[in-house]
This record gives structure tokens, C-alpha cells and sequence, in this order.
């Protein structure tokens, strides 16, 4: 498929009419990736249907709040009916089980607190199926994720979506130049998840009405230590309770049951003071707690970093940047000192509180939208 630099731009930034422009859509059967295939089906693009069984398909049929199962692959499929492009199911359970669930099975046995989603981004949805788009003849693989995709003077951008409340920058921060190069984010613009269903309603989607996903889609009711008793039988070992001046305060069913920044659920009542978890030990089987002011952290290590800004990484011994080192939070202000090409020093000029082994800590340019990239962090405080 060769690119006519004459054609005019379409829709995707690519200089091919829309009938010519194949895309592969990556369908998890809710209402935003299903609005984007329908939308580019509309403008008459070549679409193909995408939707990856990344598990039991038949343990998950019953299950709700939770995407890639066995009725988000039948509503994807019945989307496509609706819009009449062709739509495939690929079996992927035994690369994702791989490359993503017993890593978070491990990294919470090594009191980590992991985000698997980012993994899967990582190393399923923009590795092996990007690859089948391409095997496909595909000039580009579009998904419903809320980010954009902006040219730039040395290339494509990443961005925040015009959404706040619905960005999911932080979830595709190890997204690469060149996967950025073939990927494309349509609902990154809009300005709500009011407009998404307005235009799911429009096209006549079945799925127009279908809830948001809250959890992990392997991970049924958030219920993270009996997804890895499953995986890791006799895992959940029983330790001690100790406060951080050394005090036993109770005993614990296994360290898989807490993460860094907990407060409830603790079992240790009748205290005078409220405690957090501040560390899990995972040698000793110790859950370490502490008041508040112990999750206070300024410097923060990363690996695996990834870097999509301007330049080298290393080119420059420090940067000013804005971090968030929690979905949740919004950006703060920090310095991001390079050690090597993979690894950094991050410096929150503000400290904050439960940041956590295992979560992402995500680059962004300083008062403005733009991902810089990102990395994992990776020891204690």
C-alpha cells in the first residue's frame, strides 16, 4: 500500500482516500472502542474488527464490569453486524497469561503493587496485536483509548485528552515512537463520555447503554488476593503486624491482602492513632505501619523507562517535568535526573504519599498535555 505525499490528509493524517485506508480497531465490546469503529465505518474507511479472548471466555460469561469477556466478544461481534464491517476474535489467553497475569501475581507476592493494564497495553494490545494489524495489510490500528495523537515538529505526540476526568495518558505511557507512528486515538478530542454515548446512541450501537468497566478484567469485584491464592496456591502466608518503632500489633493472613498507603481493613483497632501501611517486608512477612506522615516520599526510582520527548533521554543531567506516580492523581512538579537510558532519579519538589513499588511514574511537560513517557518504580523509599 504506497502513500501518494500529493493525496490529501484524511481523517487518520494519512494521504489516502478513506475507502483506500484500511484500519484495524482493537473491539473490547464497550461503548468506546465501538463507537470508534463505527465513526471511521461511517467516513468509509476499510474497517476490520478486532477483539482479543485474553482468558477463560467461559468462566467469564456471568462476570460484569469487566472487558475482553466472553459477552464483550459478543457485543463486539454484533457491532460489526450492526455496521457491517468484518470482525475477528483472536485467541490470546496463553501470551496474556504470560506477559501479564503472572507477572502481577509475582510483583504482588514481592509486595509490589502492579498495574496490569499498562503491561497489557505494553506487551499484548500494541505488541502481538499491532503486529497482526499489520499482517493484515492495515495502514493503521485505531483503539477507544481517551489520549491523543498530535503532530509535532519532530513527529507524532502523545497528549492528555481533552477529558481530564477520563484521560488515560497515564495507563499508555510506555507506548513507543514507532507504535506511535501506526497508532491512532479518535476520542481523544472530545470533550466528555456524554458525547461518546451520544454517538454510540446515533449509530444505533447495541452497546450504547452498556455501564463503563470498573475492574481488571481478570480480576472479578477488585478482589486482587483471592485472583492470586488461585494463581499461587499457599501464597498468602501469615506474618506479623509491626508497628514502625518495633511494636507486634497483631498478625496478618498474608502480605497480599495490603498495599503501601492502606488504611482500613488493617485489623489492629482500638489504636489512639490512625496507621497506614508504610512497607510490606516480604522476607520477614511483615506489614509495617506507621502514621501518615511515613508515606511522605520526595525521591522516587524508576526503570524501564521509556522516553517519547524531544531528544535523547540522557542528552541533558536534569529536566523539570510534571509526574504522576498514581492514575488518580493530577501532575505534579519534579526533576527527572537520567542515571542510564532505562533508569532515573524522579524528585517531587511537593512530597507524596503511598508511592508504591510497582506503580507507573508517568513524564509529562511541565503546565501542559504533553507525555513525555515514563517508568516503573522499582524499590522502597
Amino acid at each position: 500500500m504506497s502513500l501518494d505525499a500529493a493525496q490529501p490528509l484524511n481523517s487518520l493524517g494519512l494521504p489516502k482516500p478513506p475507502a483506500e485506508t484500511r484500519v484495524v480497531v482493537a473491539m473490547s465490546g464497550g461503548v468506546d472502542s465501538s463507537v470508534v469503529a463505527a465513526m471511521l465505518a461511517e467516513e468509509g474507511y476499510d474497517v476490520v474488527g478486532v477483539t482479543l479472548q485474553l482468558y477463560d471466555h467461559g468462566a467469564a460469561l456471568a462476570k460484569k464490569g469487566a472487558c475482553c469477556a466472553g459477552r464483550d466478544i459478543h457485543d463486539a461481534r454484533r457491532v460489526a453486524e450492526t455496521r457491517g464491517f468484518p470482525h475477528y476474535v483472536l485467541d490470546y489467553e496463553n501470551v496474556f497469561r504470560e506477559a501479564v497475569i503472572d507477572e502481577f501475581a509475582d510483583s504482588y507476592l514481592g509486595g509490589a503493587t502492579p498495574v496490569p493494564c499498562i503491561r497489557c497495553n505494553e506487551r499484548v494490545k500494541f505488541r502481538d496485536l499491532l503486529e497482526t494489524a499489520k499482517d493484515l495489510e492495515a495502514d493503521c490500528m485505531a483503539t477507544g483509548h481517551y489520549i491523543r495523537r498530535e503532530a509535532g515538529p519532530a513527529g507524532p505526540e502523545l497528549h492528555m485528552a481533552a477529558d481530564g476526568a477520563r484521560d488515560q495518558s497515564y495507563f499508555l505511557f510506555s507506548t513507543t515512537r514507532e507504535q506511535l507512528d501506526y497508532l491512532r486515538f479518535p476520542l481523544g478530542h472530545l470533550a466528555s463520555k456524554d458525547e461518546t454515548r451520544a454517538l454510540a446512541a446515533r449509530y444505533g450501537l447495541p452497546v450504547a447503554e452498556k455501564p463503563d468497566s470498573q475492574d481488571i478484567c481478570f480480576v472479578p469485584n477488585g478482589d486482587y488476593a483471592a485472583v492470586i491464592e488461585k494463581l499461587r496456591p499457599g501464597a498468602a502466608e501469615p506474618g506479623e503486624i509491626v508497628h514502625a518503632d518495633g511494636r507486634v500489633l497483631g498478625e496478618h493472613k498474608g502480605i497480599i491482602h495490603y498495599t503501601v498507603g492502606q488504611r482500613r481493613g488493617l485489623g489492629i483497632g482500638g489504636l489512639s492513632e490512625p496507621l497506614y501501611v508504610v512497607k510490606l517486608d516480604v522476607e520477614t512477612r511483615r506489614v509495617i505501619v506507621g502514621p501518615k506522615e511515613m508515606l511522605a516520599t520526595r525521591r522516587v526510582p524508576v526503570r524501564e523507562v521509556n522516553w517519547i520527548g524531544d531528544g535523547g533521554f540522557t542528552d541533558t543531567a536534569e529536566r523539570e517535568i510534571s509526574v504522576k506516580v498514581r492514575s488518580t492523581r493530577a501532575p505534579s512538579e519534579a526533576i527527572l535526573r537520567p542515571l542510564s537510558e532505562t533508569e532515573a532519579e524522579v524528585e517531587l519538589l511537593s512530597p507524596e504519599e503511598g508511592v508504591s513499588t510497582g506503580q507507573a511514574c508517568v513524564f509529562y511537560a511541565t503546565g501542559g498535555t504533553r507525555v513525555l513517557g515514563g517508568g516503573w518504580i522499582w524499590r522502597g523509599r
